[in-house]
């Protein structure tokens, strides 16, 4: 069986955390489940340690962890905490999630 592509934008983003903190893995675990679910085959997401890789905290204008940056489709979009709620999550990153073909519109 192949994958089959999600229909819909694609869409990059960046966490940005600092170390290996609860509330960073939390961010990463509730990340990687939204992605998993509401934006399967359609994200690219890259983690980045602020300790590890501090140059790209100050390129990206990263001033508190966990920050999650939407950088593609433009424009930016950020949302800092431990990204818990998901429905916030997606409103505040303007990312529309996959439709379920099953649920009839009213």
């Amino acid at each position: 069986m192949s994958p089959t592509v999600t229909p819909g934008p694609r869409y990059v983003l960046r966490l940005f955390v600092a170390g290996m903190t609860p509330r960073s893995r939390r961010a990463i675990e509730n990340l990687r489940r939204i992605c998993d679910g509401s934006l399967s085959g359609r994200v690219d997401l890259e983690t980045i340690d602020i300790y590890q890789q501090p140059h790209l905290a100050e390129v990206h204008q990263v001033v508190a962890a966990p920050t999650l940056l939407r950088l593609e489709p433009l424009p930016v979009r950020r949302l800092i905490g431990d990204l818990s709620d998901e429905a916030r999550v997606l409103r505040g990153l303007e990312i529309q999630p996959v439709s379920d073909p099953g649920r009839d519109e009213r």
